[in-house]
Formats: structure tokens, C-alpha cells, sequence
């Protein structure tokens, strides 16, 4: 679900302090609007820091978290740039909102022409859109969608086809085409839990507990870390009951060893082959996540931008939570904006340790972490 914040939401300052507000609007800087108002006692009206009047003395200007608070300390909205009404960006949020609602709802997907129509925009501009605030096209948003619904009416539907076609599809040729890379096998093995698929798989000790490193004959599907190495397996035949769980070879015994290697020792790096399956936005995150060095950190919202989806750092940090390759591919060099260090899935304890680590076998880059003990 797309958030959409309201004119009158209270919202953090975009700038540090008034004289950085002050200098916004100067500017007339357009990525200030939305964060803070500014009101003229002269005027008795408030405007957006984009607004083309001309320039009050700085003297006679507030700033204020608001249009609410404006209004409250008895000032009018301007009419020029309409603060109290909702902006762009919130109105092409809401806009996106409501195409996925559709999508997520829709018996048939619907084509481009109509989702743009819904918008109150033209295809052109509305795909646009909705791709700068998903990071994906209305297209793949529509397919990873189905995907989903395919993976819950597999457990339930009572034909592979009768699943595939409930969840939109109009061919099912189409779907098994591409069964494989987001299914990580055909339907209806998936569909059996897994009958006849063989994962290999090895548990060991590191500093930080049990780790469990599994894969399929394409490379590491899963890396997990816990306390209980009974429950990590458990965990791992809970994902796929009727496969077929071979101990590892030789070979496997080497990637469980350099994956414990680094661990303990990040400096050395991680190179394995990866066996991932994924929406087309979570496969741009995990690889935007194996892109960023040892001993540093980013923000969602960074690495939201870094992908081209600045808007969607929600759906950035659920496909880090979607993540179940541990390390390799890193999502606990992911923090929040205040450099706290947010969730992860193997405990914010490992979280925490994994960045030291690599601070200190790194040491001239230095994450930004908080201490704070939220997690």
C-alpha cells in the first residue's frame, strides 16, 4: 500500500534550520514544498516555498510545520500556490495508489489506457509516473502481483490451471514460461511442496550461531542464521516440505566454509553463485544491496533513489525483509535515516555485529549506525 500524506499532515522540516528554510525559499525550491510553510505578517497569508510571490522582507516570515499550524496562528492560505490543497507529488501519490488498488482488485488486469484514464491522466505521463513512485512499470507491478496470488492459489486452487487462471492470467503458457524464475521450480513441483526438487544444504557454527547455507543445482538459495540449528532446518523444509534435503558435497562444504569465513572476517570478501527468485522491484533492490562496500551503510530512502524509485522506500525495505540470502547479499548494511538500525530478519543483534566487523576490518570507512536500542 502507497502512503499519502495529507496538506495538513505534520511533517518533518526539510532543512536543518530557518536560515536553510529561508534560503529554499529563495529559491523557490519546488523539493522543499510539502516539508515546511511559511507564513508573512505583513500579508496575513502563507505560502508553499515554491510560491511565485514576489518576496516578503525576512524579517516579517515564520516558518511553520504545517499549513494546519499556520492556520492556527491566524494566518490565510495563499491564493497563488493554494498551500492548504494537496500537491503534486501527494496527488500523483494518490493517484499510484489507486491504480494498484485496481490492479490488486481486478479480475483482468487492466490495460495502460485505463489505469492512466482512473488517474485523470494521459498513458504517456501516467506511466511515468507510477513508475517513479513504484519503481516499476504498471506492467511488472501487475505481474509480480499475479505471481503472488498464483503462490497462495497453488495451495488452495484444485488444478495447477484452475490457479493459474484465477490469479489473472490469460494464458498459461505464459505463466510456465516464466514458472521457474519466480517460482524456483515448475508449478505444479511448487504446488507439491517442492516434490522432487533437490536442495542441498549444511549447518555450521559461527560467532554469531548457526548458519545454514542451502542451494539448488543454480547456486545459494538461502543463507540463515539463528541460535537453534534444528529450527533453521525446520525453517527450511517448512519452505518446501516434499523436497528432496541432500547433505552437501565436498564442493558445498567449501561454500559453507567461505560464507562462515566471512562472517568472520568481512575484509575477505563474498563471491558465490546466487540462485534468487524475486519480483522484478526486489531483484533491482538485492542487486542495489550487493553494490554497497563492506563497512558502509545507506539509508532506504538512499537506496530507493539509488534504484530510480525515490518515492518508494517502503517497498524498498519490505524487499530487504523479503531478503533470505543472508550476507551475500547484504540488506544489514540497510539503516534508517537517523542511522538507528531498523529490523533484520536474523536478529538486530547479528545486525549490529555484522556492520562492527566490518567497520573494523575496514577501518577507513565508517558506517553511520545509532546506537539507538530500538532495532
Amino acid at each position: 500500500m502507497i502512503s499519502v500524506a495529507t496538506p495538513n499532515e505534520k511533517i518533518p522540516p526539510a532543512c536543518a534550520n530557518d536560515a536553510e528554510r529561508w534560503a529554499a525559499v529563495l529559491r523557490r525550491d519546488p523539493q522543499a514544498d510539502g516539508k515546511f510553510i511559511y507564513s508573512v505578517r505583513t500579508t496575513g497569508v502563507y505560502c508553499r516555498p515554491s510560491c511565485p510571490s514576489r518576496h516578503a522582507l525576512r524579517e516579517n516570515v515564520s516558518f511553520h510545520e504545517s499549513s494546519a499550524a499556520a492556520e492556527q496562528a491566524g494566518f490565510r492560505p495563499c491564493k497563488r500556490c493554494r498551500p492548504n490543497e494537496a500537491g503534486l507529488d501527494v496527488k500523483h501519490a494518490a493517484a499510484v495508489a489507486k491504480a494498484c488498488r485496481l490492479i490488486e482488485t481486478a479480475d483482468e488486469l487492466p490495460d495502460l489506457a485505463s489505469l492512466a484514464h482512473a488517474a485523470g491522466m494521459s498513458p504517456f505521463h501516467f506511466h511515468r509516473v507510477f513508475k517513479k513512485a513504484t519503481g516499476v512499470t504498471p506492467k511488472a507491478y501487475a505481474a509480480a502481483h499475479r505471481t503472488q496470488r498464483v503462490r497462495e492459489n497453488l495451495a488452495q486452487s484444485d488444478t495447477v490451471t484452475a490457479a493459474i487462471y484465477d490469479a489473472g492470467f490469460n494464458s498459461a503458457g505464459r505463466f510456465y514460461a516464466s514458472s521457474s524464475a519466480v517460482l524456483g521450480m515448475t508449478p505444479t513441483r511448487f504446488r507439491t511442496g517442492g516434490s522432487g526438487a533437490e536442495i542441498r544444504f549444511a549447518v555450521g557454527a559461527c560467532s554469531l550461531g548457526a548458519v545454514l547455507v542451502a542451494a539448488t543445482d543454480k547456486g545459494i538459495c538461502a543463507i540463515s542464521l539463528g541460535d537453534d540449528p534444528d529450527a533453521l532446518v525446520r525453517e527450511l523444509q517448512d519452505v518446501f516440505p516434499k523436497a528432496k534435503l541432500l547433505g552437501g558435497d565436498r564442493d558445498f562444504e567449501q561454500w559453507m566454509a567461505q560464507v562462515v569465513g566471512f562472517v568472520e572476517a568481512p575484509a575477505i570478501g563474498l563471491d558465490l553463485p546466487l540462485d534468487v527468485r524475486g519480483t522484478a522491484f526486489q531483484q533491482r533492490v538485492w542487486q542495489a544491496l550487493r553494490k554497497i562496500p563492506a563497512g558502509s551503510t545507506v539509508s532506504y530512502t538512499e537506496l530507493a533513489q539509488r534504484i530510480g524509485a525515490p518515492t518508494a522506500a517502503r517497498a524498498v525495505a519490505h524487499a530487504c525483509a523479503s531478503n533470505t540470502i543472508a550476507v551475500a547479499i547484504p540488506c544489514h548494511r540497510v539503516v534508517r535515516t537517523d542511522g538507528a538500525l531498523s529490523g533484520y530478519r536474523w536478529g538486530v543483534a547479528r545486525k549490529r555485529e555484522l556492520l562492527a566487523r566490518e567497520a573494523k576490518s575496514l577501518p577507513s570507512v565508517k558506517p553511520r549506525i545509532n546506537a539507538d536500542k530500538r532495532g
